[in-house]
């Protein structure tokens, strides 16, 4: 077993995921309670996550210097790192910020390193997030490697069993990623024995949660919804009551789309609640982003519970919430909140019924992987995700009927010329979004200042980590000639090239 201490990075759990994958066992714990926990598991290794903090700040996350003394091997990621650092003596400075993906090079020393043992590349890509950096290397440390701007993004004291890297080893898009993590698995000798992900595993579990209770299941058509709401089917069967609002945020067809899938797939027609005017009188006039997210879960919730009352042995809302959700909404003790997920950190505190989320710890990839292995066909599971609040965090500002209108006629321009270019099956996500910026354009000779609309492509595995789509000039230019055409009141049309990290995935 690996220990991980978590220092609240958004991808603490996404480690133990990796070690999972690779056949290690894993658990986690706090930087308070990691000296108990190491008593009471055991584990043959540590690792210390990244997190939001820097060493100097007053609050920041610490652990015992006891720790270093215990003869286990540690791998500490990023924060977890220059904490290292920190508490050894050496210097941290905030000095070189990198945000997304950067190039390491490995030296000489890397060559007999165990934690690089086998490597192809001496430089490679690696996905980096981090304000501060350390500046001096503590006593019996020696340098593996460096990016253009961080001497130190990897170490290692072999006597001291202490290894350290600047960039996550647990995010997709960072090369041989995994090969670091075996690298140290095998270094704590770890017996490998990978996991397969067992739907019937799943199912048991939730037999055994609900029993002969019924479940109102929340479906959008995603992928997410469904795989849970699937899985509920299997353990429980008419028991389940699916439930899809048609809120008038989603994508044309989705209620018809929900309808097909239901009925033949799951073989329970879902209960469709028409709520779109309620939804719209309930974000007028809201601007923050958190608020729309907190308004739209707090109305979800609602009608859900409102449908319950007429099912009196109702006691469950079932959710397709996925890993990815939890974390950005503060999952963990010592994480930054990124965004309230209407499903998580958009939920009421007076909420009635007991959640059920039988994919809460697993990725998007997974639950595919999970889906599939259940029975359910390719076009269901590959489907490009979409946000369950829906349009309303794809419009900067607020929610108006014209401005939903405006970014409905968008997105279908956008999906209809990625369809077109035969792209889409190879995209994570490509979508539109109305800024709230203004800019001016020429129109029929005449003077317009109007609003500008972007566009997201991107390229995904687990949502964690992305990389911008490279859609050809020749498609982006069909889609904004059609955009500023046939949309009305937009003057211009622009790309968003931003990599995750630094970016989320929706711009709210």
């Amino acid at each position: 077993m690996i220990l991980i201490v978590d220092f609240g990075s958004q991808t603490a759990h996404l480690i133990g995921r990796r070690l999972r994958q690779i056949g290690s066992q894993t658990t986690y714990s706090t930087p308070e309670d990691a000296i108990k926990d190491i008593k009471k598991h055991k584990p043959n290794g540590i690792i210390f996550s990244g997190g939001p903090s820097s060493v100097y700040d007053t609050d920041a996350p610490t652990i015992s210097k006891d720790i270093f003394k215990l003869g286990i091997p540690i791998l500490g990621i990023c924060y977890g790192w220059q904490l290292m650092a920190h508490l050894l003596g050496a210097k941290i400075k905030n000095t070189s910020k990198e945000y997304g993906p950067e190039d390491i090079t490995l030296n000489a020393a890397a060559k007999t390193s165990q934690i690089f043992k086998n490597f192809p590349k001496k430089t490679f890509s690696v996905i980096v997030s981090h304000g501060d950096t350390v500046m001096t290397l503590p006593k019996g440390f020696t340098s593996l490697g460096e990016t253009k701007t961080a001497t130190y993004s990897a170490v290692e004291n072999v006597k001291d069993n202490l290894y350290a890297i600047q960039f996550h080893p647990e995010a997709y898009h960072t090369s041989y990623g995994l090969d670091i993590l075996r690298n140290f698995a095998k270094i704590c000798n770890e017996t490998l024995d990978p996991l397969s992900l067992d739907p019937k595993r799943i199912i048991q579990q939730i037999k055994e949660t609900v029993g002969d209770q019924k479940v109102i299941c929340a479906v959008s058509g995603g992928v997410d919804s469904t795989v849970a709401a699937f899985l509920i089917a299997k353990a429980i069967g008419k028991n389940l009551i699916p439930v899809y609002v048609e809120s008038g945020l989603m994508r044309q067809g989705t209620k018809d789309y929900v309808k097909k899938i239901f009925g033949q797939l799951v073989r329970v027609n879902p209960v469709i609640i028409d709520a779109q005017k309620r939804f719209i009188k309930e974000l007028k006039g809201i601007t923050d982003s958190e608020q729309k997210r907190k308004t739209i879960g707090r109305l979800y919730v609602e009608i859900f519970q409102e449908v319950a009352k007429e099912h009196k042995d109702a006691k469950f809302l079932g959710q397709g919430t996925i890993y990815s959700d939890v974390i950005e909404s503060k999952g963990s003790k010592h994480a930054s909140h990124i965004k309230s997920h209407h499903n998580v950190g958009g939920l009421p505190k007076d909420m009635h019924l007991l959640l059920l989320e039988p994919l809460r710890d697993f990725y998007k990839d997974e639950v595919r992987e999970i889906g599939r292995e259940a029975g359910l066909p390719e076009d269901v599971i590959m489907q490009q995700p979409f946000p369950g609040p829906g349009y309303a965090v794809r419009i900067i500002g607020e929610v108006t009927p014209e401005r939903l209108e405006k970014e409905k006629q968008a997105d279908m321009i956008v999906v209809e010329e990625i369809k077109r270019a035969g792209l889409y099956e190879k995209l994570f996500q490509c979508f539109s979004i109305m800024t709230g910026a203004y800019s001016t354009a020429v129109k029929g000779d005449a003077r317009v200042f109007a609003e500008v609309i972007a566009i997201r492509a991107y390229e995904s595995v687990d949502i964690m980590t992305s990389q911008w789509a490279d859609i050809p000039y020749t498609v982006l230019q069909k889609i904004s000639a059609r955009i500023v055409n046939e949309v009305p009141d937009i003057s211009r049309v622009v790309y968003d090239i931003t990599t995750k990290p630094p970016a989320t995935m929706e711009w709210e």
